[in-house]
């Protein structure tokens, strides 16, 4: 039997903190190596909205595109610590694009102030 983990690349509906009210599901973005997904409690992630706001540390995603329902943007300025258990059993389909992974990176090192 594999061992089945979230990959780099997937996205997951997670249940987070939406103010008093409780928790809210959220699709968000796994990119942490895969390597420490496989063991590791938390992963690493960002979360996505459906409010499109043009930044520099945006990256759009066309609906349908990894699973995703809606239009939706990766907000790279907000990577963040998830524990594993808040995510949904499945993603939401299948991994980003290498392409689109770099457009993600290239965002976050934008969102440090890391400049190449």
């Amino acid at each position: 039997m594999s061992v089945t983990f979230p990959r780099r690349g997937e996205m997951y509906l997670a249940r987070v903190r939406a103010g008093p009210a409780g928790r809210k599901a959220r699709p968000v973005l796994v990119i942490s190596p895969d390597v420490r997904n496989r063991w590791a409690s938390d992963l690493l992630v960002i979360p996505l909205s459906t409010k499109v706001r043009p930044a520099p540390t945006h990256v759009v995603l066309d609906r349908g595109e990894g699973g995703l329902p809606h239009t939706s943007v990766v907000k790279c300025e907000q990577v963040t610590c998830l524990d594993r258990s808040l995510l949904e059993a499945r993603p939401l389909g299948r991994p980003l694009s290498e392409d689109r992974m770099r457009q993600v990176e290239d965002a976050i090192l934008i969102a440090l102030g890391i400049f190449t």
